[in-house]
């Protein structure tokens, strides 16, 4: 029978992290480490890849115990994940994709972003990819088709570099990350505007493998997130990220992501 290393008390959970993170912020990973140690009673791995396909296939053969995905690779792998916790961001577990461009782009939809070069964050991005592709599916287009050029870049805040620096014309990324890095380094957002906003979708989650959602570790895991509200470490990690909190959620949350998904797979490359 197959064991995880976090059924064992004395074993650091290995717990995942994607570029869905502000992850240069070594100071914020440190404490957020810290914490989770500190309130589950055992030592606390950080694992990072640059993509979420990496992360994610750690994830499901059950190489580390719990990260933190995207909407699009929980709904990508529902039978194989468990939801774990959910964050809350302004009051709510929901955020945005933003489709921004360079301030200087004459822009004012996606459409007339028909023909320029595109930035992506993650082939498996819900707001760096799937959201924008879903919208060029309710047109009849795909990005090979409607865009000259696209690339990816593997993490939101390139998103921004690549648009700012006009090595796109526009991009997509996650809302809460850009409004974030707006705060926190607006020089870096300065030369580039919001065009379009998607609707309120489920926030990237905390999943664990969905054989282990049960487990000792995992309940603990759950329990400290929810919990850091009501613990000065807690909070102040929170202050950080500039989320409220973690709460329980279901499933059905992401019913948005998978609609999105199943609109894409039905439009020619």
């Amino acid at each position: 029978m197959l064991r995880t290393r976090a059924q064992s008390a004395d074993a650091p959970l290995r717990f995942a992290l994607t570029p869905v993170l502000l992850t240069s912020d070594l100071v914020m990973l440190e404490e957020l480490k810290a914490y989770l140690a500190h309130a589950m009673g055992r030592p606390v791995h950080l694992v990072s890849r640059r993509t979420y396909q990496e992360i994610t296939a750690l994830l499901v053969t059950r190489q580390v115990d719990a990260a933190w995905i995207c909407g699009y690779p929980f709904v990508a792998y529902r039978e194989e994940l468990a939801l774990v916790a959910v964050p809350v961001w302004r009051g709510q577990p929901l955020y945005q994709s933003y489709l921004v461009a360079r301030a200087s782009q004459k822009a004012e939809s996606l459409s007339d972003l028909a023909g320029t070069v595109h930035a992506f964050s993650d082939p498996d991005s819900n707001s760096g990819y799937l959201v924008t592709c879903a919208a060029l599916a309710e047109m009849g287009q795909s990005p090979a088709r409607f865009f000259r050029h696209f690339f990816y870049t593997y993490g939101h805040r390139n998103v921004v570099r690549a648009v700012a620096t006009g090595l796109a014309a526009g991009g997509s990324v996650d809302g809460y990350v850009y409004d974030v890095l707006r705060e926190a380094e607006p020089a870096l957002c300065a030369d580039t505007r919001i065009v379009r906003k998607s609707e309120l979708l489920a926030f990237p989650p905390i999943a664990c493998p969905a054989a282990d959602a049960q487990s000792p570790a995992i309940v603990r895991l759950r329990q400290a997130l929810i919990n850091m509200p009501r613990d000065p470490r807690g909070r102040a990690v929170l202050a950080m990220l500039r989320l409220d909190g973690f709460r329980d959620e279901r499933p059905e949350l992401f019913d948005g992501i998978a609609n999105k998904m199943q609109l894409v797979r039905g439009v020619a490359p």
